[in-house]
């Protein structure tokens, strides 16, 4: 299974997380359980400061293993329900910047392993669907959750409701997608994205992503606190020391953090 889920890291500190099972890249129970062991690993590695989830040129992911899944009675899904959704909570913990370089299709489960990214730059020819109504189900790994935080309720009904395929340009308008860019070009640009913020505060950055990903779950008024404590706790940082030196020193945009 580790040829189909790893994780490979460059020399700009970018961890890459490649789905590599062909033809479709469909999310069978190993690959779930490899998932969530290498994004706990992007969390933990020193060496890791930005990830990318990458299904390769030709598709992120199709979705679940439809003919696996068929096997699964009732009470087998409600001992897989919380594997299959730690899973992808796995990679939307990672405490560091992530994007999914989206290309081909992105389908059910694979639409769903997106949402957990920071941002989405997708192709121009890819297509995004929540298609579960149409086996008589809904979305399990977190899709009718997260999709409907990012798009909105009324967006997310309609896409998992009627299980349809929207392109790129339909993604970008409705904020599913954040970037679309040609499909040869689709890894660059995540890349480019990754790399600029691998060189940032890493402290910064993982207390940014903190902020906003709790703070929105709550009321105003507690993700303030969120924000207040967080803020303060940076100035015991050397990230905090290196930016705020440089910016005196040299001017804004000029610090080089370790």
């Amino acid at each position: 299974m580790d040829r189909f889920v790893k994780l490979e890291v460059d020399e700009h500190a970018v961890g890459v997380i490649r789905l590599d099972r062909p033809k479709m890249n469909a999310l069978d129970v190993a690959m779930q359980d490899k998932l969530k062991e290498v994004a706990e690993e992007a969390a933990a590695r020193a060496d890791v400061r930005a990830v990318i989830l990458w299904g390769g040129e030709r598709v992120f992911a199709a979705g679940a293993d439809i003919k696996e899944m068929q096997r699964m009675s009732y009470t087998d899904m409600v001992q897989r329900g919380g594997a299959l959704q730690g899973a992808f909570d796995a990679v939307a913990r990672i405490p560091k910047p992530v994007v999914a370089a989206v290309t081909g299709y992105a389908l059910g489960g694979g639409c769903e392993l997106t949402l957990c990214a920071d941002i989405r730059i997708a192709a121009d020819d890819v297509k995004f669907g929540q298609p579960e109504i149409l086996l008589g189900l809904i979305p399990g790994a977190g899709g009718t959750q997260r999709l409907s935080r990012l798009v909105g309720p009324a967006k997310a009904k309609d896409l998992i409701f009627t299980g349809r395929m929207i392109d790129a340009a339909e993604a970008h308008r409705i904020g599913l997608a954040d970037q679309v860019v040609p499909a040869e070009e689709v890894f660059a640009t995540a890349h480019a994205w990754a790399a600029r913020l691998a060189a940032g505060p890493a402290f910064a950055l993982r207390a940014a992503k903190e902020a906003v990903d709790r703070g929105i779950e709550t009321d105003l008024d507690t993700g303030l606190t969120i924000e207040r404590n967080l803020f303060a706790g940076l100035f015991a940082t050397e990230d905090r020391e290196i930016g705020m030196r440089s910016f005196v020193e040299e001017g804004p945009g000029k610090a080089k953090f370790n």
